[in-house]
């Protein structure tokens, strides 16, 4: 029977995958996805640079919060930060990174004898 192996050894039949669905990805799943993404974008030369400095500095901002007075919540300036970055990258970047890390991989499943 032929199924679709995905990225990290998970069997999926599913052809739709979408980084931003929510009801596919569990949490956990779809931040992890996030993060790949973020990390790849930052190392990607055609990002600008003074774009990448909206992540790095939200996660100093996360790891270091008396620089900037206020009781504003870590978590939100995180996201907040992330989410910039992710919107004002090229468009057309962002959506190879995605297409990428949603690859799906054919294959056929067997049971192998011990």
């Amino acid at each position: 029977m032929p199924v679709s192996l995905q990225r990290g050894g998970k069997l999926n039949d599913e052809k739709d995958h979408d980084l931003d669905t929510a009801n596919q990805k569990g949490l956990v799943e779809g931040l992890a996805l996030r993060a790949k993404l973020i990390l790849r974008l930052i190392g990607d030369a055609r990002v600008n640079p003074l774009l990448k400095l909206l992540p790095i500095g939200s996660l100093l901002y996360f790891v270091i919060p008396d620089f900037l007075p206020g009781p504003i919540d870590d978590a939100l300036i995180v996201w907040l930060g992330s989410s910039l970055f992710v919107e004002l990258c090229p468009a057309n970047v962002v959506q190879e990174h995605r297409d990428e890390l949603n690859e799906v991989i054919d294959g056929e499943w067997r049971e192998l004898d011990e």
